[in-house]
């Protein structure tokens, strides 16, 4: 497993579209070109998520994507957007089977094969919390599902009903604790031994076709944070709080038969820390994408103090397919300099499909339809020059070293407004310095540059400017660095 990873997420559903299958309505996974995935390793990818692969239920659509709020979501993306262009959230699953639109599960082990062979793995969902609420498991397997008494439906019908395809049964639809139920699916209940044993059984068996998942809203299932959102309804239906969390066991289950099987969380509520410890590879971290959006340095830099251990198992990102385009949201100067804080720290990076273009719709996981976007060369040059440089080695196994920027003379105090740090790989340097507001900032700072020789020459890898500075400045008082708004240093430099 490689150090510092870079995902690629793809919003399947729509992205295979420009794949057109010589005019067939059908889009088939092996109709993406080899080019195509030779690209994403040759930028330095290591996985590739295939979001929203999985059969959905086209029952549920008119009868639940439909809603005033996710219409107006629909004419925002897409203005001229028609009713056949609303497929359902894949999200909203029926079983863990192919889309028969992509193909079968041959054809899935195929892909993850020529995607092994370009040195790219394979991702994709796992969704523990819920099912498509005409999911045919509820048929065939209710008894993983949340059931409760009439009298919960009577009080609640948002919440709680009657499948079409098991009504003699009152379930509960899939729901966190802070918001209204999801009402296009059905609730796992993780208080159920068949519940937790139909789980990890899935989960052994997506290790044939893929090499790891991304898990939706995985803090869901964990003891406390479930009996907080259905503690009513499983106090009532007689259900104890089970001896391990769901996860402890289904991971480890998971990798004794595949130890480098990947699992990313999806996780919130500072809940991160403990996916982490019950063995999670890596978890999300929204912290530090809200506090590149609320542009408080100060923020930023305490948020890289936190231990090793958890910088290394945590996924930076600065949109996907729930937060809004950072093209948009941050704006092109700015979106840039985060994508250089991202990309130049400890832990998974993750990209976007269409943000290395500057993309600046956010499009509802509901459509299958997609706009003429209007790209940016300017932010394409820059994400290509950009994975270009920490393809480096010393960026996937070198050592990392936060900086404290101070001030270039005093009473300036706009060097609070840098953020820097440094990675070391035997006679190799990168210092990175990052402005990150919207007016010019200079500081200095200080680096460890032992055994170097007096003179040091520093290249910019952004830009190509080459810079000279002697080793007694670096070491004290510092490098002095003058940065106009959201610009940025890669220096590389060594002996």
């Amino acid at each position: 497993m490689p150090q510092n990873p870079l995902i690629f997420e793809i919003n399947t559903r729509v992205w295979i579209k420009r794949f057109p299958n010589s005019g067939v309505d059908r889009f088939l996974l092996n109709n993406v070109p080899d080019e195509y995935w030779k690209n994403l390793a040759d930028l330095g990818f290591h996985y590739v998520w295939l979001m929203g692969l999985w059969k959905t239920n086209p029952a549920v659509i008119d009868k639940y994507c439909f809603e005033e709020g996710l219409v107006k979501e629909y004419s925002k993306a897409v203005k001229d957007w028609q009713r056949h262009d609303i497929i359902g959230s894949p999200y909203a699953i029926d079983r863990y089977e192919i889309n028969p639109d992509f193909g079968n599960a041959r054809l899935l082990k195929a892909l993850k094969i020529r995607l092994n062979n370009f040195g790219l793995k394979l991702i994709l969902d796992f969704v523990p919390n819920h099912f498509s609420a005409e999911s045919s498991l509820i048929k065939s397997n209710p008894e993983i599902f949340l059931s409760v008494a009439e009298e919960f439906l009577e009080r609640d019908s948002h919440t709680y009903f009657r499948p079409e395809n098991n009504k003699n049964i009152v379930f509960a639809h899939g729901r966190d604790p802070f918001f209204p139920a999801w009402q296009d699916t059905i609730q796992v209940n993780y208080y159920s031994e068949s519940a937790r044993t139909f789980m990890t059984d899935t989960l052994l068996s997506l290790t044939e076709l893929c090499d790891g998942v991304r898990c939706d809203m995985a803090m869901l299932a964990l003891n406390n944070v479930f009996h907080n959102t259905w503690g009513a309804a499983l106090d009532a239906g007689g259900f104890i709080v089970p001896g391990e969390e769901f996860w402890e066991n289904a991971l480890k289950t998971v990798k004794v038969k595949n130890p480098d099987f990947l699992f990313i969380a999806e996780a919130y509520w500072d809940l991160e820390y403990k996916l982490q410890t019950i063995g999670f590879d890596y978890t999300y971290d929204k912290k530090l994408t809200d506090r590149l959006k609320d542009n408080n340095v100060a923020s930023i830099r305490d948020h890289l103090r936190a231990e090793s251990s958890y910088q290394e198992k945590s996924l930076r990102f600065i949109e996907n397919h729930d937060e809004q385009r950072s093209a948009e949201i941050l704006g092109k100067n700015k979106a840039r300099a985060a994508s250089v804080v991202v990309s130049t720290i400890r832990g998974m990076k993750f990209i976007y499909d269409g943000q290395m273009d500057g993309v600046r719709i956010k499009l509802p996981v509901q459509m299958g339809a997609e706009p003429k976007y209007q790209t940016s060369k300017c932010i394409n040059d820059h994400y290509t020059k950009l994975l270009s440089i920490i393809k480096s080695e010393i960026f996937q196994i070198g050592k990392w070293t936060l900086h404290e920027p101070s001030p270039s003379w005093e009473g300036n105090n706009s060097y609070r407004n840098l953020l820097s740090w440094s990675w070391e790989y035997e006679n190799e340097r990168r210092l990175v310095v990052v402005n990150y507001s919207d007016s010019i900032a200079q500081g200095r700072i200080r680096c460890e540059v032992g055994g170097f020789p007096e003179k040091i020459y520093l290249t910019d890898l952004l830009n190509g400017q080459v810079y000279h500075r002697y080793s007694a400045e670096m070491a004290y008082p510092g490098i002095f660095i003058e940065l106009q708004n959201f610009q940025s240093h890669i220096f590389s430099f060594g002996f």
